[in-house]
């Protein structure tokens, strides 16, 4: 597979997303979605967090502290996993509030 930019349709607590990514990371954005996905609807079903941002935010922190948790478990933060943390915590916060896609020629998550 290519490191080539392309268009991946995702969709995110009933709404549609056209992330640009490396097509050899395609699989990963894919399962990161449908795990984000995951996470939002369980806090949306509890009834307690009105608003999509909102939820969103705490299903990306939610998710952040766990990565962060087992981190330490195994030895430590690794930097690149926290700056690859940060950009998808960007990317998930532009897809939410209906920003542009971030530019696929960056850095890459």
């Amino acid at each position: 597979m290519s490191d080539e930019p392309v268009g991946v349709n995702i969709r995110v607590l009933d709404k549609d997303y056209r992330i640009a990514c490396p097509a050899a990371e395609q699989d990963d954005l894919l399962a990161s979605a449908r795990l984000l996905d995951g996470r939002m609807r369980e806090i949306r079903q509890t009834g307690r967090v009105i608003g999509t941002d909102r939820i969103a935010v705490l299903a990306a922190l939610n998710i952040a502290a766990e990565l962060l948790q087992l981190q330490r478990s195994q030895g430590g933060e690794d930097p690149r996993v926290t700056r690859r943390l940060g950009r998808l915590q960007e990317r998930v916060a532009a897809a939410v509030s209906g920003a542009p896609a971030l530019d696929s020629s960056a850095e890459k998550v």
